[in-house]
């Protein structure tokens, strides 16, 4: 027994271990019955252990180690990494009927987006698909799903509304903030207002910063086909809220307005609550027409613009863009409201309007 070469009986395939048990015993002309009589096991546990049924315990591993001179470490490794290769051979197994799932989201559009990698194996992309959402199975991800279920909004296309938030979450989880605020928050909101003038390059950064310091992480993401999404609010943890927003209509008004829309989510509903932003979204509904309130009255004070609608050509150009200098804001938001509240057509002025694209962020 002392000239066994102990390597060579540990192959790297899903053998059971009483494979390379057996291959050693019959090396030493010793049958199974004897090594039952000479570990003390009984001959049903040697034979269930070489024919794949049972497991070799680190008890039997150490009884194998005195009888035949092969390490018990060597056995226990032997038996965890053969129970390992069975549990990824059955967890494809079930994953390879499971394989429809994929389909449900824009595998494409997020490999190109570097969400993900692309795989040519179906079930490889599965677990990678998984591994993205944070979950072990399709199942899971009908669980995890859940909140956003319940919203109108999650109908416009599960799959691509639910990547697009989950890539919000990996972000925002990178994204060290202090615990919320309100107080702070809102006070942060009005400063904000003046980076209404600035490219993205410049407010994006400065937001982010800005808000976290207010325990709300603001993520950008670019929105995926078929999601229509602009924005979306949720809480991580209770003292940690995210604020996601897409570039989904390409202006800066409308990116604006979406993000005050969200923060009045924040300030205003509950922790519990989840809210999606999408064409699918119903303004009627009672806490989007206040979050709605909420955005115009602090980027424009009813007031300030009542009078400037009373005692202003608010058609002009110039009437504008001297209002926006007084509110110390982007005339692009003026034009925004003036064309949502119909008091000046959809192609007038848009020359004021920021244009906005993907590779701004």
């Amino acid at each position: 027994m002392g000239n066994i070469k102990q390597n060579e009986y540990f192959p790297n395939y899903a053998s059971p271990p009483g494979d390379t048990l057996l291959e050693i015993i019959e090396d030493l002309g010793m049958t199974q019955a004897e090594l039952a009589d000479r570990t003390g096991r009984p001959k049903k546990t040697i034979n269930e252990i070489i024919k794949g049924k049972a497991a070799i315990t680190p008890e039997t591993a150490l009884q194998f180690e005195r009888v035949l001179g092969v390490p018990a470490h060597l056995w226990n490794q032997r038996e965890k990494y053969y129970r390992e290769l069975l549990a990824q051979q059955e967890e494809r197994e079930r994953l390879e009927k499971q394989l429809a799932w994929l389909k449900k989201f824009p595998l494409k559009e997020m490999v190109k987006k570097g969400w993900i990698k692309s795989y040519k194996d179906s079930v490889d992309q599965m677990c990678e698909v998984l591994h993205f959402f944070g979950i072990a199975s399709p199942e899971q991800w009908q669980a995890t799903s859940a909140a956003f279920r319940q919203t109108k909004a999650f109908t416009v296309h599960e799959g691509a509304v639910a990547a697009w938030l989950r890539r919000g979450e990996l972000l925002a989880q990178q994204l060290p903030t202090e615990p919320y605020k309100p107080r702070l928050f809102r006070a942060t909101l009005a400063q904000l207002r003046a980076l209404t003038k600035e490219p993205p390059k410049t407010f994006v950064p400065q937001l982010t910063v800005k808000c976290a310091a207010s325990g709300v992480a603001v993520v950008f993401v670019p929105e995926l086909p078929g999601a229509r999404v602009s924005g979306a609010t949720r809480w991580l943890t209770p003292t940690k809220a995210l604020l996601q927003l897409s570039f989904r209509y390409q202006t800066a008004d409308q990116v604006w307005f979406s993000f005050f829309h969200e923060a009045g989510h924040i300030l205003l509903h509950g922790k519990r609550l989840v809210f999606l932003e999408t064409e699918a979204q119903a303004e009627q509904e009672e806490k989007e027409a206040e979050a709605n309130r909420f955005a115009a009255d602090l980027l424009i004070p009813p007031a300030q613009w009542q009078t400037f609608l009373t005692t202003q050509d608010y058609s002009s150009k110039a009437a504008i863009c001297s209002f926006a200098t007084a509110l110390d804001l982007a005339p692009g938001i003026v034009v925004g409201r003036l064309q949502h509240e119909k008091l000046l057509p959809f192609a007038s002025h848009n020359d004021l309007k920021q244009r906005l694209a993907e590779g701004d962020l």
